[in-house]
């Protein structure tokens, strides 16, 4: 049986590596953003079966901030095993336990503003 609480897969290298396959068989991408009035950042998370978990993180400056320039957005791709994500998690200890999967992503991912 697949575990379907990810707080509860982590107990476990195996089970939250089931528990992440499944998500992302369901899922096939995590997607998200954070925006200010002056940056931007969005990101996707997707499981690779050779490269493990790829976060890709475009951020930039707000088009309004820079008033006539055109800025360019920076992509930056980060690629981990599912363990290393969840040692990440274990190490990060999120307090709150009513954080979505989602949440865990953008606070791994180093999205300014999410509570732990």
């Amino acid at each position: 049986m697949v575990e379907t609480n990810w707080k509860d897969a982590l107990k476990s290298e195996q089970t939250f590596n089931d528990f992440i396959t499944g998500y992302f068989k369901d899922h096939k991408e995590l997607t998200g953003d954070y925006e200010t009035s002056s940056y931007y950042e969005y990101y996707t998370v997707r499981l690779d079966s050779k490269e493990g978990l790829i976060i890709t993180l475009t951020t930039g400056v707000s088009p309004a901030v820079n008033a006539g320039a055109a800025t360019i957005p920076f992509k930056d791709v980060e690629k981990l095993s599912v363990e290393q994500f969840r040692q990440l998690i274990l190490n990060k200890k999120f307090a709150d336990m009513h954080t979505s999967l989602a949440d865990v992503f953008k606070t791994v991912a180093g999205v300014p503003g999410v509570t732990e």
